[in-house]
């Protein structure tokens, strides 16, 4: 539906600048956005590499274990249903440090292998368990302590100061954790009533 969306747009784009005598307009638009968008994809390559290099030694040295660990008594509240040392505790938590690091990227994988672990743990197959509502509002509100991504933008677009985006960016994204965490657990105490 989106790409309907986004072509039909295009598409609406072209014929006004078309009729309207812009076409010149369009191509060095089209031109200058192609370029940009190679320079920015090239940037964040480099940016992305870091820090999944990082991410891989921290897995490697034991500091992701560490830090699962550590939150293991938080998980055990937002996760009830999931068994103590259950792979999908590990996932989750890869998830969850990668978020907070600000690498949707680096998130994405730990993300699909949780909930591959949570579906085998789910009673009913064609129904999402309540540990999969959660661990989709953890990842989607996700604390992000350092918005690597943001800040990768704002440098490559000549920000003064990139790391700006630091208290704002925690600050939202812990309130919106927080909301939604207490949204489920309220819809969860209310379907068990």
């Amino acid at each position: 539906m989106l790409n309907y969306l986004w072509g039909g747009m295009i598409l609406l784009g072209i014929l006004v600048a078309a009729f309207t005598g812009k076409m010149p307009d369009i191509t060095q638009a089209v031109i200058n956005s192609s370029k940009e968008a190679v320079q920015l994809c090239l940037m964040l390559l480099g940016v992305m590499s870091m820090w999944m290099g990082l991410m891989r030694i921290a897995e490697k040295s034991g500091l992701i274990a560490a830090l699962s660990r550590r939150m293991r008594p938080i998980l055990r509240y937002l996760f009830p249903d999931v068994p103590d040392h259950h792979s999908a505790q590990k996932y989750i938590s890869m998830n969850i440090i990668a978020n907070m690091l600000g690498l949707g990227w680096a998130a994405t994988p730990a993300g699909l292998k949780a909930m591959e672990n949570l579906q085998e743990l789910n009673p009913k197959k064609d129904t999402a368990s309540r540990a999969m509502c959660m661990f989709l509002i953890l990842n989607i509100s996700s604390v992000q302590l350092v918005s690597v991504n943001i800040m990768a933008y704002r440098a490559q677009y000549g920000s003064a100061n990139p790391s700006e985006i630091i208290a704002p960016s925690l600050l939202a994204t812990a309130v919106s954790t927080l909301v939604g965490i207490m949204a489920a657990k309220m819809l969860e105490r209310r379907s068990r009533a």
